[in-house]
């Protein structure tokens, strides 16, 4: 079973070399936040990645897991990570089988994020949100995981050179901090681990 393996896959992380646990960016606080990254239960697992609708003021059109800030009602970043792929594309908490969290990513837009793994049955019905959510879509996990498909960046941004990763998948583009969190998995995941 799928959650088996990813649960037995956490467990044997390799460390993250590039991971920067500070709570703090330019003496200021980050805001904790959480992501759901939906792996859907097949022979050749994908991954669950949401497109935000073009009109909104930030992050306007870009490619990312269903998520957002931690509320003061969530229990927990799990909790949070649920709630915010319930709100946005109708993913019922009931049909997530947790496995377990990774190390916290620290965003330049001042965010401490938690990714959350779980996995979801296949070809779920989801509902998109369009106050968040302009569409959803899956990527074969051997796609997101495969090195061969990423591209190393570079940008001014907030008066500092800032590097990240992008990569394509049918016509949209995947960058940014939802590329980070996939690449830095990717690479901690033991090898062939969902075979």
């Amino acid at each position: 079973m799928l959650s088996e393996k990813l649960r037995d896959a956490l467990d044997n992380l390799l460390p993250d070399a590039g991971s920067d646990e500070s709570y703090l960016l330019h003496g200021e606080r980050l805001r904790d936040a959480a992501v759901l990254i939906a792996f859907t239960d097949r022979p050749d697992p994908g991954v669950i990645l949401t497109q935000r609708p073009q009109w909104l003021r930030s992050h306007a059109g870009q490619v990312a897991f269903p998520g957002g800030k931690i509320d003061p009602g969530d229990r927990d970043a799990i909790d949070a990570a649920l709630r915010e792929a319930e709100e946005e594309i109708g993913l019922h908490r009931r049909d997530v089988a947790i496995a377990g969290t990774t190390t916290p990513y620290r965003s330049g837009s001042g965010y401490h994020i938690t990714p959350v793994l779980g996995v979801i049955p296949p070809d779920l019905p989801l509902d998109p949100n369009p106050d968040e959510v302009e569409d959803w879509f899956e990527v074969p996990l051997d796609h997101l995981f495969d090195p061969d498909n990423y591209e190393r960046h570079s940008a001014h941004w907030q008066g500092q050179e800032r590097r990240y990763y992008d990569m394509m998948w049918q016509g949209r583009r995947i960058w940014g901090v939802t590329a980070d969190i996939i690449v830095n998995l990717a690479r901690r995941l033991p090898a062939g681990w969902h075979r």
